[in-house]
């Protein structure tokens, strides 16, 4: 039978570690609930894994925050003495001063959201509104639950964008430094030689040869360049008109990532809103909130507009054309059937796995245009040497 070790906590707060021997994990934590233990970690120690209510499960502060708290007050334990637990063993010295905040906060009269509202860089607006409809309706624990898996479902998604993006960040990397040597510190080295010798050289390393030694004399005005550029793009695309400029360009170039991305955003943001209790009119707000791109952003503006006329949002939603076909018809099924939160949660779903394939299908289409433009670049250096040096056997000597 297997053994778990586990970390738990009395309903006083006291911090207690250990191991259980039970069939399984599911088994293990009643086994610890019978015992008066609330667990906030359970795992294999062979296999270092980790329950889902864990505060060492997540590296975000908000995620390790919302799945102790939703651990806690499932087990029965008021906000304010639950709070007081996770201020005593949460282990970032920042978020322990922002939970030592909410505690004051709540024990000088205020509700969790008011509360919440005080720490805006920390708690965004939708956790927020959900926090605020779960006290409206007394089911604070089932909408941090609901919360808890929103935040999972993000991060896991995030990780997963980044882990596939690595490769190609590091190939671009050391390709750019591989050119940069080249130019600036290998060529020099043969112009020299080539200057004692004597003769006409290629045009082609002719070319190579300027270009080198104007890098070389003036990197720092190419830097500089660089920088500045760098600077105005991105004031560039800060502003509202930049950046709808540039989410255009994007969507022209990457539209069936980003229309993927942007939809299991916004559908697993309202559907989980809805499942939390929050009205259509303020979900469709929040929840517009969660899309970057500004295109798709405004277009779906139409869609509280209709929802105020009575439309529903599946009709103003086709209008608005941002969204792929197939989630439009989910969303019309599930607005028919009266079970639009459920449905919405089944387009997210959908569309974070298709959009790990797109994701996938993109980075397979980069990776070779990448190869082969540092290949076409260094080849060109490499060739442009050559001729040089079979060059030089054509001088008289």
């Amino acid at each position: 039978m297997p053994v778990f070790s586990y970390r738990a906590t009395t309903v006083e707060g006291t911090i207690v570690e250990g191991v259980i021997e039970a069939a399984d994990e599911k088994t293990a934590i009643e086994r610890l609930k019978n015992t008066g233990y609330i667990p906030l970690t359970i795992a294999l120690p062979r296999e270092g894994l980790k329950k889902k209510l864990s505060f060492k499960s997540s590296k975000g502060a908000l995620l390790t925050f919302t799945t102790e708290l939703s651990a806690l007050l499932g087990a029965g334990l008021p906000l304010d003495r639950s709070l007081n637990i996770l201020a005593g063993i949460t282990e970032s010295s920042e978020m322990k001063s922002v939970v030592q905040a909410l505690l004051k906060s709540i024990r000088a009269g205020s509700s969790f959201s008011e509360a919440l509202q005080k720490h805006p860089k920390v708690f965004p607006k939708l956790y927020i509104n959900m926090i605020r409809a779960g006290e409206a309706g007394g089911v604070l624990d089932v909408v941090l639950d609901k919360l808890n898996e929103f935040l999972e479902s993000s991060k896991e998604l995030k990780d997963h964008i980044l882990s596939v993006m690595i490769y190609p960040a590091i190939l671009l990397f050391t390709g750019g430094l591989s050119i940069i040597i080249l130019l600036t510190y290998v060529l020099p080295k043969f112009s020299l030689i080539f200057a004692e010798i004597g003769g006409s050289l290629p045009l082609p390393t002719k070319i190579l040869l300027t270009f080198s030694n104007t890098l070389k004399a003036y990197w720092w005005m190419a830097a500089s360049a660089v920088f500045v550029s760098w600077i105005i793009f991105r004031n560039y695309i800060r502003s509202d008109a930049g950046k709808y400029k540039w989410d255009s360009v994007k969507l022209r170039f990457m539209g069936d990532v980003i229309k993927k991305l942007e939809t299991a955003r916004f559908c697993r943001t309202l559907g989980t809103l809805l499942k939390s209790g929050v009205p259509l009119l303020q979900a469709l707000n929040n929840a517009k909130d969660v899309i970057s791109n500004q295109v798709i952003s405004s277009a779906i503006d139409a869609v509280s507009t209709g929802a105020k006329e009575g439309k529903g949002i599946a009709v103003p939603l086709a209008d608005a054309n941002v969204l792929p076909p197939l989630a439009l018809s989910m969303i019309k099924v599930g607005e028919e059937t009266g079970q639009l939160d459920s449905m919405l949660m089944k387009v997210a779903y959908t569309y974070e796995k298709s959009l790990s394939v797109a994701i996938k299908r993109f980075v397979n289409l980069i990776e070779p245009v990448m190869i082969l433009t540092m290949g076409l670049i260094i080849g060109f250096i490499v060739i442009s040497m050559l001729l040089a040096i079979f060059s030089i056997t054509e001088l008289p000597f």
